[in-house]
């Protein structure tokens, strides 16, 4: 597993306290009025141990001083898809 894989997987489970093992990458390219918002990899994870979500979406992103930040958002209601877990980041400011 790469370093970067690794921090996820170390971010989701101090975010949300259980378990996790890594599944897949998703690419997601998010656009608002014909420009880009985000576009990257977004990892899925399984999760163990959490009791109301079985997956979790989680990215690095740097920030404004240059250091990197870890987004781990649980596949929970509304949310089912890793394209939702970013619309839910950019809803939430978390990139401004």
């Amino acid at each position: 597993m790469s370093e970067y894989l690794q921090n996820l997987k170390e971010a989701v489970v101090a975010m949300h306290g259980c378990g996790c093992a890594f599944l897949h990458t998703s690419k997601v390219h998010e656009m608002m009025e014909g420009k880009t918002v985000w576009k990257g990899n977004v990892e899925v994870f399984d999760l163990s141990g959490h009791p109301q979500a079985t997956k979790a979406y989680a990215w690095g992103y740097t920030d404004q001083q240059g250091e990197i930040q870890y987004i781990a958002i649980l596949n929970t209601p509304p949310i089912d898809s890793p394209r939702e877990a970013v619309q839910a980041a950019i809803a939430s400011g978390v990139f401004n």
